[in-house]
Order: structure tokens, then C-alpha cells, then sequence
């Protein structure tokens, strides 16, 4: 049997505790960025995780079939604005998605002297800018990116974190 064709085959109760263990993980708040050519996109993301010191590196897990893969696929760059605890209305913008041909950033103020080009939103707490090193196909919902880190800033603010209910859902 592969990989790709096992399911979740925990017992109900087990089921229930590890999702309550995999949802205490804590993870940051974050929109995730991608432009290629003349389309930009933008979506909630909190599966983050720093990979390595030197190069610095940042992984990000995204759910198949996003629209905003086949931009990071193809211009092999995206950002991360960290949000600040607390904020709503960028949270609100990009946790729905954006209709086709919609210029997602539309109204935010954004940075524009930035290292990759990716978009970025000025009123974050920090960004980091990426080029891909690595997009794995790890067989299940999602896809691993790794991304080595070529420009970023702090700018002010404390991290929003996340806790789930249940580590199998959103």
C-alpha cells in the first residue's frame, strides 16, 4: 500500500486526543505571498517553521491545489508577513480568498524596495522574503516548501500565536 493511499485510521478515541495534541502545537499567523509576471496573490498561513541557521531557512506547509502554488512554483519566491498579535482586518482580507482577477493587496499599504519583489504589507510585525531551495510532495494534503531566506525585517510588534481545538482541522 502507498503512502498516498493511507488514511487516518486511528481508533475514534485516539483520534480525538492526538488531534487535540497536534492542535496545542503552536504556530505563528502569518500571509503568505507570491507574484509571478502580473498576478500577486496572498493567503492566511500558519504552518511555519525555521529550518536552518546557516543558510537561514523557513519551511511553509500549503494545502494542494491553492491557487497561490503554481506563482511560487513558477517565480520560485514568497514572503511571509508575520502578523501582529490582535490584527484583524489583514486577517479578515486574506483568510476568505480573493476573487479571480482581484489584486488581493488592493487598500493595504505595501513595501516596495524589497529584495525578491514578492509583496510584502508594510503593517506586519516582521517579513521574510524566500527563494525556494525545495517543494516536496509529502503525499498528504499539503506540500513542504523550504525556502532560503533573502531578505526580511522586524519592524514592531508582538507575534499573534495560534492554538487549534483539533490538529485535524483549521
Amino acid at each position: 500500500m502507498s503512502r498516498r493511499s493511507e488514511k487516518n485510521n486511528l481508533e475514534p478515541e485516539l483520534k480525538q486526543q492526538v488531534g487535540k495534541a497536534i492542535g496545542r502545537v503552536p504556530a505563528g499567523v502569518f500571509i503568505l505571498t507570491a507574484r509571478h509576471e502580473d498576478r500577486s496573490l496572498g493567503m492566511l498561513a500558519s504552518w511555519v517553521q525555521q529550518v536552518c541557521f546557516e543558510p537561514p531557512m523557513i519551511s511553509i506547509a500549503i494545502a494542494k491545489g491553492r491557487p497561490i502554488m503554481p506563482l511560487i512554483s513558477e517565480s520560485r519566491h514568497f514572503g511571509l508577513c508575520q502578523l501582529p498579535l490582535g490584527e484583524k482586518i489583514i486577517t479578515r482580507k486574506f483568510a476568505g480568498g480573493v476573487d479571480q482577477g482581484e489584486d488581493p493587496f488592493m487598500g493595504f499599504e505595501m513595501i516596495h524596495d524589497t529584495v525578491t519583489h514578492v509583496p510584502i504589507l508594510a503593517h506586519v510585525m516582521s517579513y521574510l522574503e524566500c527563494e525556494v531551495t525545495c517543494h516536496v510532495d509529502v503525499e498528504g494534503d499539503h506540500d513542504l516548501f523550504v525556502g532560503t531566506i533573502r531578505g526580511g525585517r522586524f519592524l514592531e510588534g508582538e507575534p499573534w500565536v495560534h492554538l487549534r481545538e483539533d490538529g485535524f482541522k483549521y
